[in-house]
């Protein structure tokens, strides 16, 4: 079962990678086809929310929902086999961490290598969900290297699982509260995703590719994105307390993970205290979703060097 895990989670890691090339690639032919057809003398397509006379709104581009291409593809598009890729590499990561939890007996969030794939699969699921419930194709290319970096990661630390430490022997808590976790910070990347598509569009204009969605399309995805993370950050808080006081008699002892969580629950809390009762939209609002992910990263590597009651994951 092990070798079939680690088999699933290497293939998914190809797939993660083909899938971003494939989105960049893309990216690189729409700008050629828009460039051709200027220099060609039709009008290029461009960004739908610069307006202006003559101007037409982006032809599928990062995929901005609705938008339609005058002559419809004959062929699927690079966008489509990146999505594509990406639905398959979800399904194979998935059959990874069942088969490494029938393997060990228990939840596969044990070690840094089991949670790196974890939160790889919880980037994925993230990014199938919002593509599915709100036609989100655009943010794609920036989620895909997430995944990507933390299936990286997780093939440089060791696999071999190890029995469970004494603080780690309730396996339903252990899946639960970090199900949630994986879950929430993979939300979170998808908030962060929007975010820097957001921050670095005016980039992508002057690169000349098209497309991109709409500001304040990205501005709703990525709170949309933060209303499923806060109430899970918040469910794994509550769970990470209970747990504690089981395994350690108290539930809270400003551990650095425990505060660092809770950091990043504050920074989330105050991003939707901003966008819904101050009215924070556009950079201001991305920003606090791109220092959100940092902090949700921090909370999962700042173990490894700050030491802690968290020390063993």
């Amino acid at each position: 079962m092990l070798t079939l895990s680690s088999l699933a989670v290497s293939t998914s890691t190809i797939l993660v990678l083909l899938a971003f090339v494939a989105a960049l690639s893309g990216l690189v032919g729409r700008r050629r086809s828009a460039t051709t057809r200027h220099t060609a003398g039709v009008p290029a397509l461009v960004l739908a929310s610069t307006g202006g006379p003559g101007q037409q709104a982006p032809a599928g581009g990062l995929d901005e929902p609705g938008s339609t291409d005058a002559t419809l593809p004959s062929r699927p598009t690079t966008g489509w086999y990146a999505a594509a890729l990406a639905h398959l590499a979800l399904a194979v990561l998935t059959v990874g961490l069942v088969t490494r939890a029938v393997a060990v007996g228990h939840g596969p969030f044990a070690n840094q290598h089991e949670f790196a794939v974890s939160f790889a699969w919880g980037l994925l699921l993230a990014l199938a969900w919002t593509r599915w419930r709100h036609q989100a194709e655009g943010l794609t290319v920036a989620v895909l290297p997430l995944a990507l970096g933390m299936l990286l990661y997780a093939a440089t630390v060791s696999a071999t699982p190890n029995p469970l430490v004494p603080a780690l022997q309730h396996n339903l808590l252990l899946t639960v509260h970090v199900l949630a976790a994986v879950i929430a910070y993979g939300a979170a990347g998808v908030a962060c995703a929007a975010a820097l598509l957001s921050l670095g569009r005016p980039v992508l204009v002057r690169l000349g590719w098209v497309g991109a969605p709409a500001p304040a399309r990205l501005d709703e995805l990525g709170y949309r994105a933060v209303a499923v993370a806060f109430p899970l950050m918040t469910v794994m808080l509550i769970l990470g307390s209970v747990w504690a006081e089981r395994a350690w008699g108290t539930y809270w002892s400003w551990d650095p993970k425990e505060t660092a969580a809770l950091l990043t629950w504050l920074v989330y809390g105050g991003y939707l205290h901003a966008r819904v009762v101050r009215g924070w939209r556009g950079r201001r609002a991305a920003w606090l979703l791109v220092v959100g992910f940092v902090a949700v990263l921090f909370t999962y590597f700042g173990n490894l060097f700050l030491g802690g009651m968290h020390s063993y994951a």
